[in-house]
């Protein structure tokens, strides 16, 4: 496999490479008597007996986003000039101010330059889009973030919409995701670009495999989806989401389940197959503690492999938009390579 990343480097993983915890290793193999069968025609998955508990080797996504942000801070010093990165937050929701909070706390880190522009709840939709044009129009801000979700009577679209391509931060305008399907050079979302980074890094396989992604936004679904069908990847791409019939027997086909519908505990280890990678995008707040999509203590006890939540796609997603915000920089400078 090789991934491409905004720059037009590569990553190389030989074809024949295996992680020491993917289904087909000898490691984990020797643990399991059989996989699981999905019958998708009478609705069942079966699990045969397992020999013993299997505890998944987890996937911590802060020692490959420290490996982004090393390259990062590389080429940010590289380019000789300041790097801008600009986040624009309307409404005081507080998840949304933490994020925000991250983002330019590990732009500093990397040396960027970020520029904090928090209007209130009630600010008209018109007065964020002039905002927008704004920053397009600012030569020192290199890349826009506009934080979703925006206020209830927002249109999102309108906005995002607004954003020049070439300072599209989160790679989320029509444009960055029509060059994704096209498999051309161009800025990445920022949570999947953060799930390959981290497929990489544990030398995970996609090549031949069956993906299922469980989830259809345009943040995390769609273009995790088109990544991993991409020639870089090779997977077998299944797109399911919350209303798929019989979702388990569905998510029991992936050797690779990513879950993204912000639903907690969707996923139980009924519907993992036995050493399957698992890759929990959610973050949910449940009696005060902090949740992903997938029951963590039942599938871990299934899947070969899992990322944990908090620590594990939530890093990467920041050091991504660091990785875009570089790249969307040199490319203004003319020295993308």
């Amino acid at each position: 496999m090789h991934v491409t990343y905004l720059d037009g480097r590569s990553s190389p993983l030989a074809a024949s490479s295996v992680s020491p915890f993917h289904p087909r290793s000898a490691e984990t193999s020797s643990l399991r008597l059989a996989r699981p069968t999905a019958d998708l025609r009478n609705g069942t998955t079966n699990h045969p007996p397992r020999l013993q508990p299997v505890t998944a080797k987890i996937l911590s996504g802060k020692e490959p986003a420290q490996a982004i942000k090393d390259e990062v801070s590389e080429r940010v010093a590289a380019l000789g000039k300041r790097v801008g990165l600009a986040t624009v937050l309307v409404g005081d929701d507080p998840a949304s101010e933490v994020y925000v909070r991250n983002k330019h706390k590990a732009a500093a880190d990397v040396g960027m330059y970020s520029y904090d522009k928090h209007l209130p709840t009630e600010t008209p939709q018109e007065e964020v889009e002039a905002l927008v044009r704004n920053l397009n129009a600012d030569p020192a801000v290199d890349a826009i973030l506009v934080q979703l979700p925006l206020p209830e009577g927002m249109d999102p679209d309108a906005i995002i919409d607004l954003i020049d391509p070439g300072k599209d931060a989160d790679g989320l305008h029509p444009h960055s995701l029509g060059l994704a399907v096209l498999e051309r050079r161009g800025a990445v979302p920022a949570t999947p670009q953060g799930i390959m980074r981290l497929l990489d890094f544990y030398d995970i396989e996609t090549e031949g495999k069956v993906a299922v992604i469980v989830g259809r936004s345009r943040l995390v679904g769609r273009p995790m989806g088109l990544l991993l069908g991409a020639k870089a990847a090779n997977a077998t791409v299944l797109n399911a989401h919350s209303r798929t019939v019989d979702l388990p027997a569905v998510t029991a086909m992936a050797d690779i389940l990513v879950v993204a519908t912000g639903s907690p505990g969707l996923v139980t280890a009924k519907g993992v197959k036995e050493g399957a990678v698992v890759v929990d995008v959610g973050i949910n707040r449940v009696d005060g503690k902090l949740v992903g999509d997938v029951d963590f203590d039942s599938v871990a006890e299934v899947a070969g492999a899992i990322t944990p939540v908090p620590g594990g796609v939530g890093p990467m997603t920041i050091a991504s938009l660091l990785l875009n915000t570089v790249g969307l920089a040199e490319a203004r400078a003319g020295t993308a390579g």
